[in-house]
């Protein structure tokens, strides 16, 4: 084919930014078309980034969603700090989403500094524009944002029902250098299928529990046996404090069997095959102090790595 006729194709990496609870997952899970990284109303559910790769005609979006932003008080949150600090650098573009819906608070301040010194080009995306019920606020938070930092393009979103998420991708796509895909068509997300069960069991967890559960919640999943027919996975809720079990496990059982089957559900859509799944909860006081125990949960250092029980 004659070079003048040869498609041009474009390829680049995009880290998506923001304060907690900003929808940065439903952002990345809308833009790839599967649920790669778990949703919940709680801040910092998202304790790792996340890859998901989004094939285009011309295009291929490696897209890395983070934690949120925030100011670390644990040696989980310290963790968490790093890993979004890191999505700052060598990317070809920043995605930073706030949440349409909030006031501007001095740590949407500090935030945007680390988006400025970054020095990479990066979007503004208003998200949540679907739950604001007075539209001209937009224009007011976008000039509070134009006044900390020149993003290059002011993009209102819903990443929930998908409005602007059209406009956003030919922003992304014009914005990206051009050169071949890094990734096979068929690839979706680095994350092995271990990550994503115990993920999905813990954004069960999130959902059903009391407040006083969340940011004390781990799981691991301790046996992955596959069949041609069905995968069995065993798991364990970790939590700090026998309250925190008891709330887990509920009156006869039954929380942890609406966590159970919910989970369940979603990996078989997920994964495409029949799951037995196995839950079991323990205490481990101070887990989010404990070094060994957080590379056991972070997929990246885990590696098979065993717990002390």
């Amino acid at each position: 084919m004659p070079e003048a006729h040869k498609q041009r194709f474009v390829s680049g990496f995009v880290s998506i930014l923001g304060r907690p609870n900003s929808g940065k997952s439903t952002l990345l899970n809308a833009l790839v078309g599967a649920k790669l990284a778990i949703v919940a109303e709680k801040p910092q559910t998202t304790r790792t980034s996340i890859q998901g790769v989004l094939n285009l005609p011309g295009a291929q979006v490696v897209l890395l969603d983070t934690p949120g932003i925030h100011k670390p008080d644990t040696a989980l949150n310290r963790r968490m700090l790093e890993v979004a600090k890191a999505a700052l650098e060598e990317r070809d573009l920043l995605l930073y989403l706030v949440d349409a819906t909030r006031t501007f608070t001095e740590q949407d301040r500090e935030a945007v500094e680390m988006v400025r010194r970054a020095r990479t080009p990066s979007l503004l995306l208003l998200n949540k524009i679907d739950r604001l019920k007075q539209k001209p606020v937009l224009l007011s938070l976008i000039d509070q944002y134009r006044s900390l930092h020149s993003f290059e393009e002011y993009i209102p979103i819903s990443a929930l029902s998908g409005e602007g998420v059209d406009t956003l991708l030919s922003a992304v796509v014009a914005r990206l250098p051009e050169g071949p895909p890094y990734f096979p068509p068929d690839y979706l997300t680095d994350q092995p299928e271990r990550f994503l069960a115990a993920e999905l069991v813990r954004e069960k967890v999130l959902r059903e529990t009391r407040e006083e559960v969340p940011h004390a919640v781990a799981v691991l999943v301790d046996q992955w046996e596959e069949t041609p027919t069905l995968t069995r996975i065993a798991a364990t809720i970790y939590v700090e404090r026998d309250g925190q079990k008891g709330i887990v496990i509920g009156a006869g059982g039954l929380m942890l069997k609406r966590i159970g089957a919910g989970a369940r559900h979603e990996m078989q859509a997920l994964f495409g095959r029949k799951i037995f799944l196995e839950l079991h909860v323990k205490v481990r006081p101070n887990w989010r102090e404990n070094p060994q125990f957080l590379n056991a949960v972070d997929w990246r250092s885990m590696a098979g790595a065993e717990v002390e029980q």
